[in-house]
């Protein structure tokens, strides 16, 4: 088991002079400057991007879908990595409900498990082909405040099935999140260019 060290990549604007941050979190086997990367696609111009690098290059060592506590410690390590950072853009001047989060499967579940327990208005959440994780979910508590979130899988996708999609889909909207899921049939596990344009209208909020 591991502890994750803080180690963040940075791109996009200087916080000083950014309207928004991004936090991304890559994949399991993947690193930060793969999934920093992505705003090449996305194109949020007005942003300071943060991605921290897993250690080991996984955020926890089991499937997802794995009771809990065979992901600790390293699931909690992932979970203060991401809480520091988001404490230090907020005290940067950035303000909660300017912060953002955008995940690609090991990183989309860490980005739903993130949200939920740290429930309140950020900009947005995008979950690329994931769940929140656990063999049973938990029980979170908080108000999202309307924010949007949008969450995709394949169907079937090798890691993260349609059913815990929906069951997410069920518990943030019960937090009053604004969740959009689209299940996309036959699709690799990848990121499509479909997902791309549905994260930049419902989260960022761009044409």
């Amino acid at each position: 088991m591991y502890i994750h060290k803080k180690n963040i990549i940075t791109a996009g604007l200087p916080v000083g002079s950014a309207d928004k941050a991004i936090i991304f979190l890559h994949g399991r086997g993947a690193s930060a400057s793969d999934i920093i990367s992505l705003n090449q696609h996305l194109q949020v111009n007005d942003a300071a991007l943060f991605a921290p690098q897993a250690t080991n290059h996984s955020w926890y060592p089991y499937s997802f879908m794995a009771p809990v506590s065979e992901n600790e410690p390293a699931l909690s390590s992932a979970l203060a990595v991401i809480k520091e950072l988001t404490e230090e853009i907020e005290a940067q001047g950035i303000p909660q409900n300017k912060i953002y989060f955008v995940g690609f499967s090991q990183g989309a579940c860490l980005t739903l498990e993130f949200i939920s327990r740290n429930a309140a208005r950020y900009g947005g959440a995008v979950a690329f082909t994931g769940g929140l994780p656990g063999e049973q979910l938990d029980h979170y508590q908080g108000d999202f405040k309307q924010m949007p979130v949008f969450i995709s899988t394949g169907n079937p996708d090798p890691h993260v099935p349609v059913s815990r999609v929906n069951e997410s889909k069920k518990i943030l909207e019960e937090m009053n999140a604004q969740v959009t899921v689209n299940i996309y049939p036959g699709r690799a596990h990848t990121i499509s260019k479909a997902e791309i344009e549905l994260a930049r209208t419902l989260v960022f909020q761009l044409t």
